[in-house]
């Protein structure tokens, strides 16, 4: 008897604790356990929340022993183990006590909550990423705004087919004659002999580049970066120069001896234009006009 007698509410074991929540008991429900073990650790509701990825509302109807409102029977013992294992309490005991306290409660409709709350707050996306994403969406659209009006879009105009007036810029064009092909200003500058024994001496600003007797059909060009070659020759009436492959007029008819003469491309192309009048055809004896009086000849007869 001294034994039974002795056996209180403070005495409970593990086992007898759990009965009594079942039947009620607010001092060992799971609720009270919890909070009390999370009080005694310093924590907030918010740590717990992401230590266990679990939503606060979810850990505070826990603690409220508001077990019904969870999604499912399944939901409340996960949960519940899930908390007290981050508090360092016997999970499986916890979850006993549960399925205990579920089964005196009765089966209970959901609350469905209207509103969206993340379960791991750790897992929500920053601001800057969300800044990101936004520029993102705003490249995206600008890209296919561009694509539209440029490939989808286009606005250009087809020409009037049926108008018959003829484009006077066209006939103008058609009518002009072609222009004439432009003469080479650069280009190298040969020298070849077209009888034999053409001496000659080409010297620049450095000093002496050449100085040679070329043979019949011999040639020899000036080099590219020559400082304002000068010829000297005693047979010009021998030597063919080309500008650019455009053969030149001689520099003289006559064996003759010539010095500084320029061997620029512009300088020869100036002096082949100066003198082509009188490489050219002897022009024709002037033929008297009709009527324009003619002198009359000397006489030579004495008196």
């Amino acid at each position: 008897m001294e034994n039974v007698e002795n056996q209180g509410p403070g005495n409970q074991g593990p086992s007898e604790g759990l009965v009594s929540a079942g039947n009620g008991g607010s001092s060992s429900t799971v609720g009270a356990t919890l909070r009390k073990a999370r009080e005694a650790a310093g924590l907030t509701l918010a740590q717990i929340a992401v230590k266990t990825r679990i939503a606060e509302r979810h850990l505070s109807a826990i603690e409220e022993d508001r077990l019904g409102d969870l999604a499912a029977r399944t939901y409340a013992v996960g949960f519940s183990r899930t908390y007290a294992r981050a508090l360092g309490l016997d999970d499986k005991a916890i979850a006993e006590q549960v399925r205990i306290q579920l089964d005196a409660e009765g089966v209970r409709e959901p609350v469905v909550v209207p509103h969206f709350e993340p379960g791991d707050p750790a897992r929500v996306p920053s601001v800057r990423l969300a800044w990101v994403a936004a520029a993102g969406a705003v490249v995206v659209i600008a890209l296919l705004l561009v694509f539209w009006s440029s490939y989808l879009s286009p606005e250009g105009q087809l020409p009037d087919l049926t108008s018959d007036a003829p484009k006077p810029a066209a006939t103008v064009a058609a009518t002009q004659a072609p222009a004439p092909a432009p003469q080479p200003t650069n280009g190298p500058v040969v020298l070849t002999a077209t009888v034999d024994g053409v001496w000659l001496r080409v010297t620049d600003k450095t000093g002496k580049l050449l100085e040679k007797t070329l043979k019949q059909g011999e040639s020899w060009t000036v080099p590219q970066g020559a400082q304002a070659p000068q010829l000297r020759l005693g047979r010009p009436d021998g030597l063919a120069i080309t500008v650019g492959g455009k053969a030149l007029a001689p520099l003289a008819t006559k064996p003759t001896v010539m010095s500084g003469v320029s061997l620029l491309p512009a300088d020869l192309l100036a002096r082949g234009q100066a003198t082509a009048p009188i490489s050219g055809p002897t022009p024709a004896a002037a033929v008297p006009t009709a009527g324009a009086s003619v002198p009359a000849p000397l006489s030579t007869t004495s008196n």
